[in-house]
């Protein structure tokens, strides 16, 4: 079982920068593809970025890349999202998910996301 909990989320104007935090519990959290998603109002969870399990792969969407840097401590069980030049178009609850990791790609889940965190809102005033 793996608990996730985020922070860093709040409200910023348009070309601002957040760095959100998603810390984990258990002890095997290095063994975990970590992810990020994000769901505005009325719209689907769309995925953000996702790091392998050493973080030696990302993934990026179109909509964050350039913009986004993601990295994780595995000494720490912490995954951080780093999101710069922020568009109001950015302004979601933001969750942090871990998947199993069947391999060295930030793609390779073994399964779906199982952990979800409880989200962390992000706003952006344009």
């Amino acid at each position: 079982q793996v608990q996730l909990v985020e922070s860093g989320g709040g409200l910023v104007q348009a070309g601002g920068s957040l760095r959100l935090s998603c810390a984990a519990s258990g002890r095997t959290f290095s063994s975990y593809i970590m992810g990020w998603f994000r769901q505005a109002p009325g719209q689907e969870r769309e995925f953000v970025s996702s790091i392998s399990w050493n973080g030696g792969s990302t993934y990026y969407a179109d909509s964050v890349k350039g913009r986004s840097t993601i990295s994780r401590d595995n000494a720490k069980n912490t995954v951080y999202l780093q999101m710069n030049s922020l568009k109001p178009e950015d302004t979601a609850v933001y969750y942090c998910a871990a998947c199993r990791a069947g391999g060295p790609s930030a793609g390779d889940c073994r399964g779906s996301y199982e952990y979800w965190g409880q989200g962390t809102q992000v706003t952006v005033s344009s």
